[in-house]
């Protein structure tokens, strides 16, 4: 029977992969960022600005299926390549836009390219590293998203002061990914299954949808993931424009802030995360599950009680909402490795698909459309509890204040659910390796 063994070109492939996650979320992040300049420049309401978010993340998951299914039987460095060169391209056509609906139909196009990524380049770094050392892998890779978030948050404002236009930030992030996409189309792949400790079968799966489904783990995992990309995306999306009008932040002291609350926390719970998950996981089977659940207890107290204080200080509210983010970031590490704990090589990013398609379709896409209609639905309220007769900004911060409440609550049900998914993890685990050595034998 092989030994597990790790590809002697995984630390390199690794690295590009990561250069390549991180201009995916840098770019995604633009439009959050810039989302007051854009709201006021073409006169949009919070349900307006959430629509666009959720535009883009509903064909995100959509295109996310069938170019799953294309990465477990195709070539994964040519998916990502053009993936990584249309979504870059876009971005660049997006400084164009003209109205709101020029700028959400290229934001939709954008979606199409980023689809094409995080299934491949997961299924890939199953196959470059053995079980052993994927959580740490998948960490690094992970760290991809607080840096990109980071660069974003503490370089986009001041491209726009920079510029004198907030439309100057996505022509400058086109350049880098496109020379990115050049370099990712050289990567040498490993075969399928090559860091398994047992050998792995290269024909299709049949029915591969419905193997994947009958997993009961996955099932848990899924419906963490929605929770969790409701209450990230909810965030991502409105916390900028949050802390510029409850706050009273300039643009650039928002972003600045924002960066701290969703980039620096996440270079340490990735680093960190991932090397205790695996830790933990060598000792008890389901102890990364669990870990990841009291991590999102942990979250949604902190986020909780930073925006029940209200108006307190930025430092504080900064630093209190930070400490929950930090925690929260366990979720990548912890969860993305259990689905290849419990899904079979050959089925990795199918099963990748699939889980974004739930993230995206039913947590991302509601986080902020939803978000952004309670908002606006709390400032109305705010408006006539106030006898007052026209809407100003500071009903429209207290409306968005108030909505992003929710955050919290997303994180408390997704605990819920990881903790539903550590109790079948094993079993579930325990099957796939069974099945892997009857098709062994």
């Amino acid at each position: 029977m092989p030994q597990s063994l790790q590809a002697p070109n995984a630390w390199r492939v690794l690295f590009l992969l990561f250069l390549a996650n991180l201009f995916n979320f840098f770019d995604r992040t633009i439009p959050a960022i810039l989302g007051e300049p854009i709201r006021l420049e073409w006169h949009l309401s919070d349900l307006q600005m959430g629509l666009l978010g959720t535009a883009f993340t509903l064909v995100y998951a959509i295109a996310g299926i069938p170019l799953g299914r294309m990465a477990d039987t195709g070539s994964r460095r040519k998916i990502m390549g053009w993936g990584l060169a249309v979504w870059s391209g876009l971005t660049a056509i997006n400084g164009m836009a003209w109205n709101y609906w020029s700028f959400l139909l290229i934001r939709m196009g954008v979606g199409v390219g980023e689809a094409s990524y995080a299934p491949a380049a997961n299924s890939l770094i199953g196959d470059l590293f053995p079980a052993t050392k994927r959580a740490r892998a998948m960490g690094l890779f992970m760290l991809g998203l607080p840096l990109g978030l980071l660069l974003a948050y503490f370089t986009i404002g001041a491209m726009v002061q920079a510029f004198g236009s907030w439309r100057a930030p996505f022509f400058i992030a086109a350049v880098p990914g496109l020379l990115l996409a050049l370099l990712i189309f050289l990567i040498k792949e490993p075969s399928r299954g090559a860091a398994e400790s047992v050998a792995v079968k290269t024909t299709p799966v049949a029915k591969p949808l419905r193997k994947v489904l009958a997993v009961r783990t996955f099932w848990w995992l899924v419906v963490a993931g929605l929770a969790f990309n409701f209450a990230t995306y909810a965030c991502n999306s409105f916390m900028v424009p949050m802390l510029q009008r409850y706050f009273l932040l300039s643009l650039q002291q928002a972003a600045v802030a924002t960066g701290i609350i969703v980039g620096v926390t996440g270079l340490f719970g990735l680093t960190l995360g991932g090397l205790l998950a695996d830790k933990i996981h060598q000792r008890w089977p389901r102890g990364r599950l669990l870990f990841a659940a009291l991590s999102l207890l942990i979250a949604a107290v902190c986020t909780g009680l930073a925006l029940l204080a209200q108006r307190i200080e930025i430092a504080a509210f900064v630093a209190l909402f930070s400490l929950g983010w930090l925690f929260s970031y366990n979720f990548y590490t912890c969860v993305y490795t259990a689905i290849q704990d419990v899904i079979e090589p050959r089925l990795r990013a199918t099963a990748m698909a699939l889980f974004f398609a739930g993230l995206y379709l039913l947590g991302g896409g509601l986080g902020p459309v939803v978000v952004g209609s309670l908002s606006d639905h709390f400032a109305q309220s705010a408006m006539l509890a106030a006898g007052a007769s026209d809407m100003s900004e500071v009903f429209k911060a207290v409306g968005l204040h108030d909505a992003l409440y929710l955050v919290p609550v997303a994180f408390a049900l997704t605990m819920l659910a990881l903790w539903q998914a550590s109790r079948s993890c094993v079993a579930d685990a325990a099957r796939m390796q069974q099945g892997m050595q009857e098709q062994d034998a």
